[in-house]
C-alpha cells in the first residue's frame, strides 16, 4: 500500500490495521478474514476501512507485488512509446491488458528530450523474451506508435509500501 494525501486522520483501529499490512496481506485465500482475526475485529469492518481509506487518499492502492527473480524473471524493461495522443489511451488499455505486461500508464512527455507519453513495463527471463514481448507490443500498436525504447533494471530495488513511524 503506497501513502498518498489524506482527507481525514486515520484512528488507531485504522493504524493498526495498516501496521498489520506493513509487510504485505497475509498469503492465503481468504486475506482479509486472516487479518481480521489477528486483529480481533469482524472481516467486513477491515474490509470496510480499508476500501474507505482507499476511497480517501489514505492508502493509494492494494495491490500484489511479486518477488522477480525468485521467480526466474530476470530481465525487467519498463517499455516507452510515443504513441498518437488521440488513441493513447485506447491502445494503453490493450497494451495493459496483455498477460505479460505488469502495469501500463499514461504520462505527458517532455520534448525534445523525452517524447513518449506511454509506458509499459514487462518482464522475462532473458532481454530476448522481453524484447519479444516488445516486439509484439509494437505491433500492437501499428501505426499508431512512432517510435519506443526499452529502459532495462540494472538493480533491484526494494519496494515498499505505506509505512507508520512508531
Amino acid at each position: 500500500m503506497d501513502a498518498v494525501r489524506q482527507s481525514q486522520p486515520l484512528d488507531d483501529t485504522d493504524r493498526a490495521i495498516v501496521r498489520a499490512t506493513q509487510q504485505g496481506m497475509p498469503l492465503s485465500v481468504t486475506p482479509y478474514r486472516v487479518l481480521a482475526q489477528s486483529l480481533g475485529l469482524p472481516e467486513h469492518e477491515v474490509m470496510t476501512r480499508m476500501q474507505r481509506m482507499l476511497d480517501s487518499g489514505a492508502i493509494r492502492r492494494i495491490a500484489a507485488v511479486p518477488q522477480h527473480y525468485a521467480l526466474g524473471i530476470r530481465a525487467n524493461g519498463m517499455s516507452v512509446w510515443d504513441v498518437d495522443d488521440r488513441l493513447v489511451d485506447e491502445l494503453g488499455q490493450r497494451v495493459g491488458e496483455l498477460a505479460f505486461v505488469s502495469h501500463a500508464y499514461r504520462r505527458p512527455r517532455h520534448p525534445p528530450l523525452w517524447p513518449y507519453n506511454l509506458f509499459a513495463m514487462v518482464h522475462g527471463r532473458s532481454r530476448d523474451e522481453v524484447e519479444n514481448q516488445v516486439a509484439e507490443i509494437a505491433r500492437l500498436l501499428g501505426d499508431a506508435c512512432r517510435g519506443h525504447d526499452v529502459l532495462y533494471s540494472t538493480r533491484l530495488l526494494k519496494k515498499t509500501g505505506l509505512r507508520l513511524a512508531g
